[in-house]
């Protein structure tokens, strides 16, 4: 079994900022690409930011230049880094490994249950 669990959230002023953990563990072979995605209360999740098993990145226009993503392959954990937090980033943050689990030909996409993160003064 594979599991990924996040860390980090909680509640912050406007303007402060967090860093996201989630680290996957279990029966894994190998790690692809690793990400976040949040869900807003009402709204659907939606992607936040990618980092392949290389390095490369992406970033919703709404966090470019505010949130950097980054990956500790030894360690099978991915980061965010949140700066310049704003109400409108309130969300569940969700991490997302596309991985490939030991004994299985293919790879899939496994979730964390989330970790709250709240923008309030």
């Amino acid at each position: 079994q594979v599991q990924l669990v996040e860390s980090g959230g909680g509640l912050v002023q406007p303007g402060g900022s967090l860093r996201l953990s989630c680290a996957a563990s279990g029966s894994i072979f190998s790690i692809n690409a690793m990400g976040w995605y949040r869900q807003a209360p009402g709204k659907q999740r939606e992607l936040v930011a990618t980092i392949g098993s290389g390095g490369s990145t992406t970033y919703a226009d709404s966090v470019k230049g505010r949130v950097t993503i980054s990956r500790d392959n030894a360690k099978n954990t991915v980061y965010l880094q949140m700066n310049g937090l704003k109400p409108e980033d309130t969300a569940v943050y969700h991490c997302n490994a596309h991985l490939q689990s030991r004994g299985s030909l293919f790879y899939s996409d496994y979730w964390g249950r989330g970790t709250l993160v709240t923008v309030s003064s």
